[in-house]
């Protein structure tokens, strides 16, 4: 790691190569906390090049526990994270209200590393209990049209960073790789950014895939549809502007998205919200990220027909019934 370190600072960049072979180094346990530590400073003083992201990549997925669905088609609604907004767990929320329409779920997510509670703050609270048990998975699937896979179950890279990353309290690179590296493959993504630098990223690396994808986001640096401001999507069919009313019928406040200061208070909001308690603020947000999912699977036409499913998904008890089962099923 010395040699490593003594070359970023001397302002240079990593081939592709030389950061997978970093990264399968750091998953494999070859480096101590500070030498990693040391590493990840690195790309908190500069961004990271899209051939180091590219890097990680191969390495994470190099590693990665392979995880069998028997070919169902399956979809993720995921932010990089490190937004710094401290809102609600609205991917999470909204990945239910898909699952509510019949869609396939399969769910990445991780331990919030800058925010309170992040998806695998929740969903444990909730009552799910973590596996990389690919039989588990397919019967959540078949059951509750949804499963949830817990990053550092499948990515030891992750589980050895993961108590850095906390301490850091900063969004690092790997926000940023978490969404590439769903060990379900999934043939839909909708993934939200926090910048448009790292919309950039994603469009260059998304584009390289088979799979279909709409990226979003908030231009006032939200990583989801904050219905908030604008929102910036762009997909393989090209880039657009959507206004709050557009997505959500109207603008919301950034106080309405408040995710609160505890894990037990994030979900305690997410039943809530579940259960059609929620505010109309709480309520939109997320049907708008879950249309905005169910509209780039290109099964609705205009996208207020995606919007109106995820209404009845959530209004009629649907993706309530999806979280009782999920978490009856553990």
């Amino acid at each position: 790691m010395k040699k490593i370190l003594l070359y970023l600072f001397e302002h240079k960049t990593l081939t592709r190569e030389m950061a997978r072979e970093t990264l399968l180094q750091i998953g494999r346990g070859a480096y101590n906390d500070h030498e990693i530590t040391a590493f990840m400073t690195v790309f908190l003083m500069r961004s990271v090049t899209i051939e180091e992201l590219q890097g990680f990549r191969d390495a994470l997925l190099e590693l990665c526990v392979p995880v069998d669905l028997e070919g169902t088609k399956v979809i993720d609604i995921v932010g990089t994270g490190g937004d710094g907004k401290n809102t609600f767990n609205i991917s999470t929320l909204a990945c239910f209200v898909v699952a509510g329409t019949g869609e396939k779920v399969a769910k990445h997510g991780n331990y919030g590393a800058s925010t309170v509670s992040g998806a695998s703050n929740v969903m444990e609270q909730l009552g799910y209990v973590f596996s990389n048990n690919s039989e588990k998975l397919r019967k959540e699937l078949a059951i509750a049209n949804i499963c949830f896979l817990h990053a550092p179950q499948f990515h030891p890279a992750l589980k050895a960073v993961g108590p850095i990353r906390k301490n850091l309290g900063m969004r690092t690179f790997f926000n940023m790789l978490g969404p590439m590296v769903n060990p379900a493959n999934p043939y839909f993504q909708l993934v939200g950014v926090y910048s448009l630098e790292m919309a950039r990223i994603y469009t260059y690396l998304l584009q390289q895939d088979a799979r279909d994808f709409c990226i979003i986001h908030g231009i006032d640096g939200y990583d989801e549809i904050s219905l908030t401001n604008d929102t910036k999507v762009i997909s393989r069919a090209g880039e657009k502007i959507y206004t709050p009313e557009q997505l959500g019928k109207r603008s919301v406040l950034a106080t309405d998205l408040h995710g609160g200061e505890t894990v037990e208070g994030a979900a305690k909001l997410f039943r809530k919200i579940l259960e059609g308690k929620g505010t109309w603020a709480q309520n939109a947000v997320v049907l708008a990220n879950a249309a905005m999912a169910l509209y780039g699977t290109g099964k609705f036409s205009h996208y207020d027909q995606a919007y109106g499913a995820a209404v009845q998904s959530l209004e009629s008890g649907s993706a309530r019934r999806a979280l009782e089962v999920l978490i009856a099923s553990q």
